[in-house]
């Protein structure tokens, strides 16, 4: 189905490869007029349920950042796939796609290079392009991101980011100024993210540019918990990780029950409120639900960053597909942005009573560091400073040595050097170290960060994979996208009959009568009446509104309005015409009643 759906989407303007007048590039689609309003309405839908219901901030960062974002991310480090290399035709794959396209094998992207060499060799998988033997080649980590020069010549080093969530915490500093250091609070953005990736495929699903919609939520894990009765009673079906890969059956592994069920026992309870939330989501916008799961991370393939993940995933064209991952990011992010930069990403939570409390201070004899460490002194001061803070027993004997490089210290013996990078020794007494009792108002706290991301473009394929469907009609076969009334890019369809004797005149007047009233119109006046109903249902148009030569006679006037999937007509006054498709398309009015 995957090619007549791709097909469908270049032929009637959803989406199509990018460039093609100079060839193309791989993983990189253009929207057409249809997909785009497809992909805008799915995009306020996320907004309209994950933001603005739950009462959340967004904010729209750059998509390109220096350098020193991601070596505190950890993205120049652990951001990969694994790469192997045609010896022949010089292509390059991802291993772990060719595992899990050639053997029985799934999610073998969690899977250690040295394990996915060993299964390349032992299943002879080869180069899917010349058809070479891939046995023997080596595997290894390739990084995703594109890197890019800030500024004329070289520049600084950057990146076009490959999520969308950096840009919100780099910005935590001012974002918690804005929410009053008040927790819970969450920050929420949508836009473009860039991954090099070794193969793109599968049209919409793998892609280099694509968009996310991003949750980012911060909370006291000590005292915030999510208000789960909201969701209690939305059915889950979840595949936990120690169920994977022990039935032959993957279905005998699901776990179904409820998000109040599972809240806290199978799924810490942020995770899954949220779970919850976009179970209803996705069905709202046009999933369907018995091709629809929740899969959980297994311990090799999460990210560097997650203490625990669960995908949204949706079976389309015969595969499961990652639609969005629900991550328990800890305080990883804030943690690492706190430690290489200069500010401070932390909240300052308030006592309900102020508190007596012991704390560790230094006062360093400067007179003494400066004639003996120099330049450094200052960065001495400030290292001996924070090591009083975290690790008063450093100074239980009469020397203490500092690193000024990555602010560790112990209370060894005098050296010149530590592991971690240049040392230095500084007799207690010359330190000013003393331990004293003060009241606190309250104390600073890195909050914890939960994460549901959703891949926007995936989102939109999947909706038109499971809406899309053919069948007979008078005796003709014809192609629909049974596209849910909130997202569908064309609302109503209207056409003359015929384009004379005053019918087209009339059309095009209520054309732009329902345009004035806020509704996708299109106004169709090309061909039979039962092509231009057939153009309507490919793309997902759910009523049509025929201008006759009844509509011209009767008084009050009439039109004939057809619903998509049925395809049946009633008659409809004109002047009730706009009310009577504003109760359809907000599900107070069914079809049928009319």
């Amino acid at each position: 189905m995957s090619g007549e759906l791709v097909e469908l989407a270049k032929r009637r303007g959803f989406f199509f490869q990018s460039s093609e007048a100079y060839g193309g590039v791989a993983g990189f689609y253009t929207y057409g007029p249809q997909g785009a309003t497809l992909k805008q309405k799915i995009e306020d839908r996320w907004r309209e349920r994950f933001s603005t219901k739950e009462g959340h901030t967004e904010i729209s960062a750059p998509t390109v950042m220096p350098e020193p974002v991601f070596e505190a991310s950890g993205h120049l480090e652990g951001f990969s796939d694994m790469l192997v290399e045609c010896p022949e035709c010089g292509e390059s794959h991802r291993a772990d796609h060719l595992i899990e396209d050639n053997t029985g094998i799934e999610e073998a992207e969690g899977l250690p290079i040295p394990e996915v060499e060993m299964l390349v060799e032992e299943h002879d998988l080869r180069c899917p392009s010349c058809d070479a033997a891939l046995a023997g080649e080596e595997v290894e980590d390739f990084n995703l991101m594109f890197e890019t020069s800030i500024g004329p010549g070289s520049g600084q080093p950057g990146y076009l980011r490959p999520e969308t969530a950096q840009g919100i915490f780099v910005e935590f500093p001012r974002l918690k100024e804005y929410a009053r250091e008040q927790l819970p609070f969450g920050v929420t953005q949508i836009g473009p993210a860039y991954r090099n990736e070794i193969s793109p495929r599968h049209a919409l699903l793998r892609t280099r540019e694509f968009t996310q919609a991003e949750l980012e939520l911060f909370v006291d894990p000590e005292t915030d918990e999510p208000d789960v009765s909201k969701v209690a009673d939305v059915e889950l079906t979840l595949y936990p990780a120690d169920e994977q890969g022990e039935h032959d059956d993957p279905e005998e592994g699901y776990v179904r029950t409820t998000a109040g069920e599972a809240a806290g026992d199978l799924v810490e309870s942020w995770v899954c409120y949220h779970l919850g939330l976009a179970k209803q989501w996705f069905e709202r916008v046009g999933f369907d639900m018995e091709r629809f799961r929740f899969r959980q991370h297994q311990a090799g393939e999460r990210a560097h960053y997650a203490e625990d993940c669960w995908d949204a995933e949706a079976e389309v064209d015969g595969d499961w597909i990652e639609i969005a991952g629900f991550a328990y990011r800890g305080d990883y992010d804030l943690s690492k942005h706190g430690e290489h930069s200069e500010e401070n990403f932390t909240v300052f939570k308030q006592y309900d009573e102020p508190k007596r409390v012991e704390r560790a201070t230094v006062d360093p004899d400067m007179s003494y560091l400066g004639p003996e460490f120099g330049g450094q002194a200052q960065e001495v001061a400030d290292a001996l400073e924070r090591l009083a803070e975290r690790d008063r027993s450093a100074f239980e004997g009469e020397e203490v040595t500092v690193s000024v490089d990555t602010d560790e210290g112990t209370s060894s013996s005098p050296q010149s050097s530590t592991e971690d990078g240049e040392g230095y020794t500084i007799p207690v007494e010359k330190t000013g170290f003393r331990v004293e009792e003060v009241t606190e108002s309250g104390t600073h706290i890195t909050p914890h960060v939960i994460e549901p991301s959703f891949g926007v473009d995936r989102v939109v394929y999947t909706v038109l994979a499971h809406a899309y469907d053919t069948d007979e009609v008078g005796g003709e076969e014809r192609s629909v996208l049974r596209l849910d009334p909130e997202v569908a890019p064309t609302f109503v369809g209207v056409f003359p009959l015929m384009d004379k004797d005053g019918l087209g005149e009339r059309a095009r007047e209520l054309t732009e009568e329902l345009r004035e009233t806020g509704f996708e119109v299109a106004y169709d006046d090309s061909g039979n009446i039962g092509r231009r109903y057939r153009r309507q249902d490919e793309v997902g148009t759910p009523f049509c509104v025929t201008v006759d030569y009844e509509s011209l006679e009767e008084d009050p006037e009439t039109v004939t309005l057809r619903e998509r999937d049925s395809t049946d007509q009633v008659r409809v006054p004109t002047d009730e015409l706009a009310d009577t498709l504003a109760a359809l398309r907000a599900g107070e009015t069914d079809f049928d009643d009319l």
